[in-house]
């Protein structure tokens, strides 16, 4: 079992256009709406694979009704804490290089009944050995150690924790230790307060926060795929995309197949393999479709437990 805790989901809508031209009027070539928000994104991808996923989220208002029937029509179990808000709507523009523009709304404010039958609604299911994975940004009104609490009560239970933010809410989740850590290149920047340039910056601060407690740090880098550092190693996996659609929801899918590979025991390289394959297989999807296992089977993964410390990364 795999459970998401998405505190501020989303309707996504994609527009596909040519060009993107700022006061402009443009003509979409496409258009496409799911349901999103991190956490959400994470376990749409794990049921498009079969497993076994709840997702936990807030929702109110007609945007709240679309988004719990895109879930609906995406066959995910979910248990959804009524708002009298509605929740927010992203749009993503996309344009054919797979360039992305992204305009995300807040939120609705949540109260602390609100935020607390969250947590229940996430603990509840939770047995020894199961995971949970609390994702994405937090909307106005939640504290902002709600992932710090959600880290402390799930590992009471004998669970393990992911947590995949950013800023402050990933500063205060840290020292609660969680099991798993996904923040991409950027984000480990801001935590760690500098640069991170090459793919030795980035396993050096990694390491630094194992050091810490942190079981597993997985950090996603984009084209140069991720690195996954433990107390006794750190694996590059890198797959390479030559058609590119879309980045929007790409690392969401990455830490779903490396939860998916973790929670049946395999190998942490392999899991690692696994989350960069279906990475890989959402950036060549529209929108914020997820793959599916037919999408995975043409994508290779090079994988390595000595990474080249010099790499320069990508911007």
């Amino acid at each position: 079992m795999i459970v998401t805790l998405t505190p501020n989901p989303s309707v996504d809508r994609a527009v596909t256009v040519q060009a993107l031209q700022r006061g402009e009027v443009l003509r979409a070539a496409a258009a496409r709406v799911d349901a999103g928000g991190k956490g959400v994104n994470v376990s749409r991808a794990l049921a498009a694979a079969g497993e076994d996923t709840l997702v936990v989220l807030p929702s109110g208002g007609p945007e709240g009704s679309l988004l719990e029937a895109l879930l609906e029509r995406a066959s995910i179990r979910r248990a959804v804490v009524p708002i009298p808000h509605g929740v927010r709507m992203n749009i993503s523009v996309l344009e054919p290089d797979g360039t992305t523009t992204k305009l995300n709304e807040p939120g609705p404010r949540l109260s602390e009944a609100d935020v607390e039958a969250l947590l229940e609604a996430a603990l509840a299911p939770l047995g020894a050995g199961d995971w949970v994975a609390g994702c994405g940004s937090l909307p106005p009104g939640a504290p902002g150690d709600l992932y710090a609490t959600l880290v402390r009560r799930a590992k009471g239970r004998g669970a393990r924790v992911a947590i995949d933010t950013s800023g402050a809410p990933l500063a205060e989740a840290i020292p609660a230790a969680p099991s798993l850590i996904k923040p991409n290149r950027e984000e480990l920047a801001e935590f760690a307060g500098r640069p991170l340039e090459t793919l030795g910056a980035v396993i050096g601060v990694a390491r630094e926060l194992v050091a810490g407690g942190i079981e597993l740090v997985a950090v996603s880098l984009g084209r140069d795929g991720a690195v996954l550092v433990t107390a006794e190693e750190a694996v590059h996996a890198r797959a390479f995309v030559t058609d590119p659609v879309s980045t929007v929801g790409a690392g969401d899918c990455m830490l779903a197949g490396l939860l998916s590979g973790l929670a049946r025991g395999e190998a942490l390289a392999d899991a690692l393999a696994e989350g960069v394959r279906w990475g890989a297989a959402a950036v060549r999807l529209p929108g914020t479709e997820v793959p599916r296992p037919g999408d995975l089977s043409d994508i290779d993964v090079a994988l390595t437990a000595d990474p080249d410390t010099s790499l320069p990364l990508h911007d």
